[in-house]
């Protein structure tokens, strides 16, 4: 079972940006697929980003694209998130996720979770 841990949420002006990383428990993390997702309080968890295991295929949400950028370090076990131009309307809780196939953007398809890293971006 792989566990992961977000880190890098923080509290940023509009316009600033953020990475976030999330940090598996050990080398099977190159055989998933990663996700993205945030949630806010009262709405359903959305989907941001999505990569391959190899990291050779990536896609975003309408929402973030052009602004964020999903990559992976499988060397590190490592995923990253990196946030430019952020708005408002992105705090929220994020969340990364691995499968073992594909790269779906629905999350009940996502095997492991991580338990979250807040991010607020203040107007």
């Amino acid at each position: 079972q792989v566990q992961l841990v977000e880190s890098g949420g923080g509290l940023v002006q509009a316009g600033g940006s953020l990475r976030l990383s999330c940090a598996a428990s050990d080398h099977t993390f190159g055989n998933y697929g990663m996700g993205w997702f945030r949630q806010v309080p009262g709405k359903d968890r959305e989907f941001v980003a999505a990569i391959s295991w190899s990291g050779d295929s990536t896609y975003y949400a309408d929402s973030v694209k052009g602004r964020f950028t999903i990559s992976r370090d499988n060397a590190k076990n490592t995923g990253y998130l990196q946030m430019s131009s952020l708005k408002p309307e992105d705090t929220a809780v994020y969340y990364c996720a691995v499968v073992v196939a594909g790269m779906p953007r629905r999350e009940y398809e996502y095997d492991y979770w991580g338990q979250g890293t807040q991010v607020t971006v203040s107007a």
